[in-house]
């Protein structure tokens, strides 16, 4: 857990139709590696977006993730290409079938309950 502590995340604010969220930035091998593992909670108003350097087919999984969360997958003009769910400790991967260059994870639901869906354009440090 000492991870955390070393693998400071900077937070930057986005907007997905007029709903703001606060994300953590994981940018780099290292934190897109750690990613929300170990953590018990996630406030409501928060989520981690994961940032690659090109656009690609990136796999994801829960690896010591004890939060239920839903991942938004966008693509490089900022448009959500897919939306899944990820069930707390499993370990399969999953990914969407088109490149991406942004992924947004969440608390579970956290798009159905703000009218977020696929098609939708996400604005980034607006």
């Amino acid at each position: 857990m000492f991870l955390i502590a070393l693998l400071p995340f900077q937070v930057q604010k986005i907007e997905i139709n007029g709903k703001l969220l606060f994300v953590e930035i994981a940018d780099d091998d290292n934190k897109r590696a750690l990613g929300l593992m170990y953590r018990k909670y996630l406030p409501d108003s928060m989520g981690m977006l994961f940032i690659f350097d090109s656009a690609g087919i990136y796999p994801f999984w829960m690896k010591n993730t004890y939060i239920p969360l839903s991942i938004a997958f966008i693509d490089e003009n900022f448009t959500i290409i897919d939306i899944l769910d990820l069930e707390p400790l499993d370990e399969r991967p999953i990914f969407p079938l088109k490149k991406f260059k942004y992924a947004l994870e969440v608390n579970r639901n956290w798009f159905k309950k703000n009218n977020i869906k696929v098609g939708d354009k996400v604005k980034i440090g607006h």
